[in-house]
């Protein structure tokens, strides 16, 4: 039965209240050429078996990511994700679970959540993190934000090396609260000379590594630039199990680290949804965005967890407000801790390790190819390679083939000229047999 609780009167009445005589006049903000003027082309309603046939024929179109040797990365990487994760986090106390405002009946959720904080402080050699945020890229920014509030300056500098899909988020955010950014042009060979953007007026200098092309960067310059004209240094990250083999961000002293933790509990999922992992220097602590969770004792003295320093109210202040970003990725973030701690720190460590082997064995393999050359003089599991033909094209090519090869890095950033490059991911799932298909694909298509 529909429920369509409004009658012809409701309607009537509510459009005089607001002083409109149709419908229509809540669009008249749209430009008249972007409004349909008739109902979308679709097929009328169908019932759940009929729909269930339709969407798995049209599935069946697609490629899964498991069924193939899977080489694509460039932000979402494929890792392999114990059964235990997905069996804890759908049973109904974490599956339900929301905003943990009432601490009394909320234990569970506000202790790993804690946990979790405190994994990605010490993943990432920083002082404090919080609960969460989206994703990598909407970390970065409020990152950016956040690094405004403390030097109390409008302009950011991003280097070339940054995703561009990061990029395009902090230029949408500082387009709505008119601050300056300087994005720097794609930087494949990690040469750019970002050091000589930095001067008073600069807020923050966001780097990537390793950054989109793979290259690791080596952040201790930068942030002594930056400290020394006032300026903090976001350091970012997409493959978070980087950070099992790489010296982390703040040991390389990074004011603010942020970046995406899905290849950690997290399927690639169609993209989302995704946990943004961030954390800063605990002087920083009062502007962090998002969520934190604290522990304390009760009245009779046992431990217990709370969100402490600000409450999710603090958040929806409009332009009062540190941060715009009301809750977190909870689910996601439980998958994280679940994994990360069936790992423990020498399991994290062999899973790096395995990694950046399986890249460094492909790599040496795609070199092998006539006409095919790496570009990167050092990565962990991602690196780029130069074709003799437009990467797109092949990427079609070795798909009919039976193998999804990469990532164009003129589909991430289209007319920057880098038309023949391949940006390219090997993790723990590649197997020999994964590599050979690749190269004699690659060797037939090129």
């Amino acid at each position: 039965m529909r429920y369509l609780p409004l009658t012809d009167t409701d309607r009537e009445d509510m459009l005089a209240r607001i002083g409109i005589s149709d419908i229509d006049a809540l669009f008249r903000d749209v430009p008249a050429g972007k409004l349909l003027k008739g109902p979308l082309d679709l097929p009328r309603a169908k019932g759940e078996l009929e729909v269930e046939r339709i969407l798995g024929r049209m599935a069946g179109k697609n490629t899964a990511a498991s069924a193939v040797p899977f080489f694509v990365g460039a932000g979402a990487y494929k890792h392999h994700v114990p059964a235990t994760v997905d069996h804890l986090i759908q049973r109904s106390e974490f599956l339900t679970s929301y905003t943990p405002y009432q601490p009394e009946i909320a234990q569970g959720t506000l202790q790993y959540l804690f946990e979790f904080q405190t994994q990605v402080a010490a993943l990432t050699g920083m002082e404090v993190a919080n609960a969460s945020m989206y994703d990598g890229s909407t970390g970065t920014g409020e990152a950016v934000l956040m690094a405004h509030r403390v030097t109390k300056r409008r302009k950011a500098v991003l280097s070339g090396g940054l995703h561009p899909h990061y990029t395009e988020v902090v230029r949408t955010l500082s387009h709505m609260a008119n601050d300056e950014v300087v994005a720097l042009k794609p930087d494949v060979a990690a040469s750019e000379d970002i050091l000589s953007q930095i001067d008073d007026s600069v807020s923050c200098v966001v780097v990537q590594s390793p950054d989109v092309f793979g290259n690791l960067r080596d952040l201790k310059p930068i942030a002594e630039k930056a400290h020394a004209h006032g300026a903090l240094l976001i350091a970012v990250f997409t493959e978070v199990v980087s950070l099992g083999a790489v010296t982390p961000p703040g040991a390389q002293d990074a004011d603010i680290v942020v970046g995406e933790g899905q290849s950690i509990g997290n399927a690639l999922n169609f993209g989302g949804p995704y946990v943004g992992l961030f954390a800063a220097k605990s002087k920083y602590i009062r502007q962090m965005p998002g969520r934190l969770c604290g522990e304390t004792v009760d009245s009779q003295g046992q431990r217990g967890f709370v969100l402490t320093l600000s409450t999710r109210e603090q958040h929806i202040r409009r332009d009062k407000a540190t941060s715009n970003i009301c809750t977190n990725s909870g689910l996601c973030v439980l998958a994280f801790t679940i994994h990360m701690t069936l790992l423990g720190q020498a399991g994290f460590t062999r899973l790096a390790e395995v990694n950046h082997a399986n890249a460094v064995k492909l790599a040496d393999a795609l070199a092998g190819v006539k006409g095919v050359s790496v570009l990167n003089e050092s990565f962990f599991n991602e690196f780029t390679v130069k074709l003799p033909k437009p990467a797109a094209a092949v990427v079609e090519a070795l798909a009919a083939k039976g193998v999804l090869g990469g990532v164009p890095a003129s589909r991430l950033m289209p007319g920057a000229g880098l038309d023949d490059l391949l940006i390219v991911a090997s993790t723990e799932v590649n197997t020999d047999d994964d590599r050979a298909a690749f190269v004699a694909a690659l060797a037939e298509v090129l």
